[in-house]
């Protein structure tokens, strides 16, 4: 016979699993009028606790069994992924951008220019990356 704390573990984490999806954490994506697909990330934290005590009674055999669990869960909106004729950008809810966050939004340009590099007239160097300024850089 199971022990009634798994039968209270089991029901708190199917609850968990209700709340929280793949949608959660990623979101459904959003159109704007003016065409921008506007996708919402989340982070998701949860944590549940249990426990429980058997008490003797009386009776032979029988056990008084008391219980309980609880769980909290925290959902927080971290960036944006927004699509905007072809070009993808990562929307940070803090006001500072992290490193990861100026990478990702560097590709698009910089690739534009390594492209624009090697479609010049053949009699230029390939690796002439002069239009690639310390601004373009940083950020």
């Amino acid at each position: 016979m199971e022990h009634p704390i798994g039968s209270l573990m089991d029901t708190t984490m199917e609850k968990i699993k209700e709340m929280i999806d793949v949608n959660t954490i990623i979101g459904e994506p959003i159109t704007s009028p003016d065409g921008t697909l506007i996708i919402p990330v989340s982070k998701v934290s949860y944590g549940f606790a249990a426990g429980g005590s058997d008490l003797p009674t009386k009776k032979e055999n029988k056990d008084c069994f008391g219980g309980g669990s609880g769980a909290g869960v925290t959902i927080q909106p971290v960036a944006f992924l927004t699509v905007y004729q072809g070009d993808v950008r990562l929307v940070s809810v803090d006001r500072e951008e992290g490193t990861a966050d100026k990478l990702v939004n560097m590709i698009p340009d910089v690739l534009k220019k390594v492209k624009g590099v090697f479609k010049k007239d053949k009699s230029e160097s390939a690796d002439d990356f002069s239009e690639i300024t310390q601004d373009d850089i940083d950020g």
